[in-house]
């Protein structure tokens, strides 16, 4: 893959995790918000500099995936929180990141390295914190029960 395909695929990502985000505060159904990304966001700027291309193919996919396999994906990230944890008390934007960690590590073709590491920086560019590193540990985890 090259290095201008691998930027559309984390751009995709990226926007995917927002997506998800998106959907689970304001209730905006899965189909509308891939619209409203593909309509106006992807070829937005930020502060006066254009947005690097998206993979708008491999955005639709996870979100769409997620939303499709979402019963199924949240039981594998229930099953790496800490006991008497409940997925509800996570932040929604870790949610969001971990769902589509998870999708993309049970449906997709890149090397569960790359999907923990794109998924690790995702969380870097929101939290400060344990965050990144949590789910760096909770992706890991679950690559090795769904690829077991």
């Amino acid at each position: 893959m090259k290095a201008q395909q691998r930027q559309a695929r984390t751009v995709a990502r990226l926007a995917a995790v927002q997506a998800l985000y998106q959907m689970e505060v304001s209730g905006i159904g899965s189909e509308a918000v891939i619209r409203e990304f593909a309509d106006h966001r992807f070829e937005a700027d930020l502060e006066g500099a254009p947005l690097a291309p998206a993979d708008e193919e491999h955005f639709s996919e996870i979100v769409r995936g997620v939303v499709a396999e979402q019963a199924k994906i949240d039981q594998a990230v229930v099953k790496r929180l800490a006991e008497g944890w409940r997925l509800e008390r996570l932040d929604a934007t870790l949610r969001a990141i971990l769902r589509a960690g998870a999708f993309e590590l049970a449906h997709g073709e890149a090397p569960v390295e790359v999907v923990i590491n794109e998924y690790v920086e995702v969380a870097k560019s929101f939290f400060e914190g344990p965050e990144p590193g949590f789910v760096n540990g909770a992706l890991d985890a679950i690559a090795r029960d769904v690829r077991a």
